[in-house]
């Protein structure tokens, strides 16, 4: 957030903020569009920064998290998320040669990922002397849980469209499988993800300035001094209207109570991520999680909202809204 006390500093960066998001906000939603492993792609590389970010942090606490172990298995578990489209193309590429072979179900990958991913970690902290085993490994998993984990999710979501989304719910008769419809579910996920991202995006800036403008009553002051009840009404308000917006326009295969109650999730878990996230960095004593992005802070900074949204609202439209 801009150092109020010098008017002159704010101004710079709140102008290197306006250009980093004029040129990242096109480039992010490009690559929501496209889904598939362009999409993959950029989520892994937030996840992989974000989960670096918060292993820095933990230790600056005396921590000492196995960091390459995590961001190995974090990688992996973003990749559990797209595993079925690489497992039906993979597939497809075996029977051509007439090769057949077992695999695990996505389900099954995931969990012997987060499995082996437990076991490696307690095996290695066997033969370490560095920092407290409870600390160390409490930083490494509850990293890779609620960063890693969490940002899969957010694939999860993209990934539905091409590959669990019950077309008989919405279409009828022959068509129901054509180029154009299948076309039109694709295209449902990229809309879906983008209003998500810009839904967060509008919350946290309405947040802001409803709090700097008409902000007296504070929401959380051990925590995050700055917010107020009233910004955050305000970042709630803005939420919803947002996914609203969204699905009367781009995503009508939502309801408009699906619309109303995906946009209540951003309201206030996004807020609530951004919560946990500054319960975090007073822990470490950092203002941001990082100093990577002019005038942002860090990716975790970035994105820690959408780090508590994704898992909701997967979870919300897979066995909600497409069961």
């Amino acid at each position: 957030m801009a150092d109020t006390a010098t008017p002159s500093k704010g101004f710079s960066s709140l102008a290197a903020r306006i250009v980093v998001a004029l040129i990242a906000i096109p480039a992010i939603l490009w690559m929501v569009i496209q889904g598939g492993y362009a999409f993959f792609a950029f989520v892994a590389l937030i996840s992989t920064i974000s989960l670096y970010e918060f292993y820095k942090m933990a230790e600056k606490r005396g921590a000492a998290p196995l960091k390459l172990v995590g961001i190995l298995f974090g990688v992996l578990i973003n990749f559990a998320f797209v595993y079925e489209r690489a497992q039906v193309e993979l597939y497809q590429w075996l029977m051509s040669m007439d090769v057949r072979i077992a695999m695990f179900s996505q389900l099954q990958f995931l969990l012997v990922l987060i499995l082996k991913f437990l076991l490696i970690v307690l095996l290695l902290e066997l033969f370490r002397k560095k920092g407290s085993p409870l600390m160390n490994i409490g930083s490494t998993v509850l990293g890779v849980l609620i960063i890693s984990l969490f940002f899969g999710t957010l694939i999860a979501i993209r990934e539905l469209f091409p590959y669990g989304f019950p077309a008989y719910k919405f279409f009828t008769g022959g068509g129901m499988t054509s180029k154009e419809n299948l076309a039109l579910i694709n295209q449902w996920g990229g809309y879906t993800v983008a209003a998500l991202l810009i839904s967060i995006w509008l919350c946290d800036t309405a947040a802001y300035f409803g709090g700097v403008t008409f902000g007296k009553r504070k929401l959380f002051e051990r925590v995050s001094p700055k917010k107020t009840w009233e910004g955050t009404v305000f970042g709630f308000v803005f939420a919803v209207a947002t996914m609203v917006v969204a699905q009367q326009y781009f995503i009508n295969y939502l309801s408009l109570k699906d619309a109303l109650i995906i946009g209540s999730f951003v309201g206030v878990f996004g807020q609530v991520g951004d919560l946990v996230e500054s319960r975090f960095k007073r822990e470490a004593d950092v203002k941001d999680s990082s100093a990577l992005i002019p005038g942002h802070g860090g990716v975790y900074d970035r994105f820690d909202s959408l780090v508590f949204v994704s898992p909701i609202v997967y979870l919300y439209i897979d066995f909600v809204v497409l069961s």
